[in-house]
């Protein structure tokens, strides 16, 4: 059957053969390109994505003034995804939720009605719900839009125009910052105060060499919309604006009050009579939520981490206000707002990133002074823009005056020329020189104008035309000028948002935190006696009191004492295992001795095949005797004992077949050590013979032809060494004389005095 020639072409004919990697290479650097240019990162010029810029544009062309009337978001919403920005409607209102919320933006660009959120994390009423309009800021960043300062795109569907960037002199970048993430790429730029940038930028038009930390003089750091107070260094704040990345910790900040000699300060602490206080926090770190915060205390006292915190109260209406009420009136109000910051949020890190799109639409990560510089550079290159689309506006306005002048001057001879010839304008032109739009505004002249007609004004208005030109001619010509009337710009600008107005005072205190108090969850807990035992199957329990160690304890069939030493709640336990690993548990944390406690394999992470052989209480800065069954050994710090994890530490290296056999905590006044093999010899050394490790096998403590090491101990020579008689009398019997004994580390040793006890242990 032959194929009609209008048939559809087969689709595998358009089927190209290509390399997948390059493929898809090729696609995905579109992709990254666009979501760097257009959409995650900011303009350096303006401060702003193209989302903001077009919500902005949409509702300066809805003549959604500061003055005039709000309309629906939802109309605003439309308009921004129908003509410029072909996203989702939920993104478009997001970003312009965020203009408006006081509490994001440092200076606000939308001015909102009804609900926009707060602080507490609750979302924005829908769209329908809530209306807009500019604020005087958001003007400002538009300001010179119809006067031929930047240039205009087509929209995507090719309809209508909107502008590249917007001109106006507000330092938007800076003063309200910005966040986004491309590909490969992020950026993030906290707000800062306006009058800070300013006098900063000036400084840099006065002396474009001027240093980094001239700058940061006038240019303190960042000013977050909800305060908060910045506790890191000024060196540490300088570098993160010289490199254009760093991490600043941010901290809420307590309410003032007096102090004991009644001056102002920010202690927080609130004196309720009777030496009872409370704790007040009046401004919470930027971007966190408040409902956040106060989840996160009600969670660390439910916890039992912060056990010397009774309650938290959200007291807060416009003004935050975050009571936090202490268990007594003992309790140190520092310590406590020091475990606030560790715990909490209270204290949260802000990472500065200025990664920008400069004029040329590059990505990049600037310092401060070349950030500034770029945009003073095109802040002049607008100056000039508007100078020159002024200039020929002027010079089209001189044109006309300089007709409507010779119309004047001869007024009735127009008049005549107009009424009789059929064709007036060739005959003007002709007749008075004029051009041929000269002669078309004539002619388009109403009556009424004609009183207008006054020679005197019109000259009035030329002489202002001509030294409006002549002055826009010498700022053209004088890059000086420029920098002068740049000044002058930036002066008023500052005067609006200077420190002493309402929007321009600066909120958040740049002010390095007084050295940290050895913070440390033991201050946390409260102190009581407990006697800790730990059974031979490994189950572990805390008795409330220091009861005897030698009482009798109910076991589970089969099993039976092993561990018993007293302890405080504040202590931490040290477990250490034949395998050569120490585990660390809380005091605090043990099972009541009610019943039969629980195992400690569910609180520590000890290997199945791994045995226990010590069970002490860690001292800061003791030393421990280290001992292994084959007879090497040496000393630990216990502060290297210590295990984070439940994992535990490994200290002492084991082989297969070694395995530690022997922990003991060395009093201080110990210079011995004293070591017994299983073949009952007995050698006794200097402790100074033995090395200090955090980790290792250790060194030969005691040589053996067969068998291996029994025991160990440490004890002061002079003293002699002491061991248990057997029987039921419980006398101990003391060798004063230990000389025969005494050689290098390493020794094999001979027989111990008589009546050493048979097993072989101290």
């Amino acid at each position: 059957m032959p194929t009609s020639i209008d048939a559809d072409p087969d689709p595998f004919d358009a089927i190209v053969d290509a390399p997948f990697d390059s493929a898809l290479s090729e696609r995905y650097l579109v992709y990254a390109l666009s979501t760097i240019t257009a959409r995650s990162l900011p303009d350096l010029r303006d401060g702003l994505k193209p989302v903001h810029r077009r919500l902005l544009w949409a509702m300066r062309q809805l003549k959604l003034d500061p003055t005039g009337a709000f309309k629906k978001s939802a109309r605003v919403v439309g308009d921004v995804i129908g003509k410029y920005h072909p996203h989702g409607d939920a993104s478009v209102y997001d970003a312009m939720v965020r203009l408006a919320q006081d509490f994001s933006l440092r200076y606000p660009l939308v001015e909102g009605q009804g609900n926009f959120g707060n602080i507490d994390g609750d979302n924005a009423a829908a769209y329908r719900y809530t209306e807009a309009r500019l604020t005087k800021t958001a003007i400002r960043l538009m300001a010179g839009l119809d006067e031929g300062t930047v240039d205009f795109q087509p929209t995507y569907n090719g309809e209508e125009e909107e502008p590249e960037i917007f001109p106006g002199l507000f330092p938007n970048l800076l003063a309200n910052g910005a966040s986004g993430i491309a590909v490969g790429m992020a950026t993030n730029i906290p707000s800062h105060n306006v009058a800070e940038i300013v006098d900063a930028t000036l400084l840099l038009i006065d002396n474009p060499h001027a240093e980094h930390a001239q700058l940061m003089e006038l240019f303190q750091g960042p000013d977050f919309p909800t305060g908060g107070v910045v506790v890191d260094s000024p060196a540490a704040v300088s570098h993160a604006y010289e490199t254009g990345k760093g991490t600043l910790r941010v901290r809420g900040r307590f309410s003032t009050g007096r102090d004991e000699a009644g001056n102002w300060e920010e202690t927080g602490i609130e004196k309720l009579g009777g030496g009872q206080w409370q704790l007040v926090i009046s401004e919470i770190p930027y971007m966190l939520q408040k409902g956040k915060l106060i989840e996160q205390v009600a969670q660390a006292i439910a916890d039992k981490k912060l056990p010397i915190l009774e309650d938290i109260r959200d007291e807060s209406d416009e003004q935050i206000r975050i009571v936090l009420i202490p268990k007594s009136r003992n309790v140190d109000p520092e310590l406590l707002k020091e475990s606030l910051f560790k715990l909490t949020d209270l204290e949260s890190r802000f990472g500065i990133n200025l990664n920008v799109l400069d004029s040329h639409r590059t990505p990049g990560v600037l310092g401060l002074k070349l950030l500034l510089q770029e945009w003073v550079i095109s802040q002049i290159d607008i100056l000039i823009r508007r100078s020159r689309h002024r200039l020929e506006k002027i010079a089209a306005r001189l044109e006309l005056v300089s007709g409507y002048i010779i119309a004047y001057l001869n007024l009735d001879r127009i008049i005549e020329i107009i009424r009789t010839e059929d064709e007036p304008k060739p005959v003007m032109m002709a007749e008075f020189e004029l051009t041929d739009r000269q002669s078309e505004a004539i002619l388009n002249m109403r009556l009424r104008s004609l009183r207008k007609l006054e020679e005197m004004e019109l000259r009035k208005e030329r002489e202002e035309l001509l030294a409006e030109q002549d002055e826009l001619n010498k700022l053209l010509e004088s890059p000086a000028r420029q920098r002068t009337r740049l000044k002058r710009d930036l002066a008023a600008l500052r005067k609006e948002y200077g420190p002493d107005t309402e929007l321009g005072r600066r909120r958040t205190t740049i002010a390095e935190a007084a050295p940290t108090r050895e913070f440390s969850m033991d201050a946390m807990i409260e102190k009581a006696p407990v006697t800790v035992i730990l059974s031979a199957k490994g189950w572990i329990r805390g008795a409330s009191g220091h009861d005897p160690l030698d009482r009798e304890y109910k076991y589970k069939e089969g099993d039976g004492p092993a561990y018993a030493l007293h302890a405080q709640t504040t202590d931490k336990l040290l477990i250490a295992c034949d395998n050569g690993r120490f585990y660390t548990l809380g005091a605090d944390k043990l099972p009541s001795a009610r019943g039969f406690g629980e195992p400690i394999r569910t609180m520590v992470d000890i290997d199945a095949d791994a045995q226990i052989v010590a069970l002490v209480t860690y001292r800061a800065k003791a030393q421990l005797l280290l001992a292994s069954n084959i007879g090497r050994g040496f000393v630990a710090e216990a502060d290297e004992l210590l295990a984070e994890t439940r994992k535990g530490r490994g200290v002492m290296s084991t082989k297969p077949g070694v395995k530690l056999a022997v922990v003991r905590e060395i009093p201080a006044e110990h210079d011995h050590v004293a070591v017994v093999g299983d073949n009952r010899k007995l050698v006794l050394f200097s402790l100074e013979e033995m090395p200090v490790l955090a980790k290792g096998q250790g060194v030969t403590l005691q040589r053996y032809r067969d068998g291996g090491m029994a025991d160990a101990i440490t004890l002061k020579l002079e003293e002699g060494l002491s061991w248990k008689m057997g029987g039921e009398t419980g006398r101990t019997r003391t060798e004063a004389d230990m000389r025969l004994w005494k050689v290098a580390r390493g020794a094999a040793g001979r027989m111990p005095p008589n009546g050493f006890p048979r097993d072989n242990k101290f």
